[in-house]
């Protein structure tokens, strides 16, 4: 779990670059009814949007939680987020394995939160690409976002 931790920090101290659309490719979009493409996570996601990311105070600190996408992964290439209007990060995402893959999962050593100062998030943006290479866009208070 430490090393978990660590990870979440050096994570949240890493700029990235944009949306990466010129580096990808389209994946087949043909539905499989186990929830692998865009076009069959695309619409959980857009109902779901409250749920993307989540706030909660613990141990001293906020901790930001990207847990429903990330069970949601696959059928997206990436995740970014802006906290506060900083610079734009990226939150990594296990590979989806079609053999393995169940729905709403999370793998066991994935990456689920990052750690910032007590009180310091205000604001969440997150940005989707998706594996269609289409992209989604929501901005988040924390308030709306917060989680006991």
């Amino acid at each position: 779990m430490k090393a978990t931790r660590w990870m979440a920090l050096a994570l949240g101290l890493v700029a990235a670059p944009a949306l990466a659309t010129s580096e990808r490719a389209v994946e087949d979009q043909t539905p499989t009814g186990k929830f692998l493409t865009a076009t069959e996570v695309r619409p959980i996601l857009e109902a779901t949007k409250g749920n993307w990311i989540a706030v909660r105070e613990f141990n001293g600190q906020d901790l930001l939680y990207f847990t429903h996408l990330i069970s949601w992964r696959c059928g997206l290439y990436e995740i970014h987020f802006r906290v506060n209007g900083g610079p734009t990060k990226q939150f990594p995402i296990n590979n989806c394995d079609p053999e393995t893959h169940m729905v709403g999962s999370v793998p066991e050593n994935a990456l689920i939160y990052l750690e910032y100062p007590l009180g310091s998030i205000e604001t969440i943006e997150v940005d989707l690409l998706y594996d269609d290479l289409g992209t989604a866009t929501e901005t988040f208070e924390r308030k709306n976002v917060m989680t006991p």
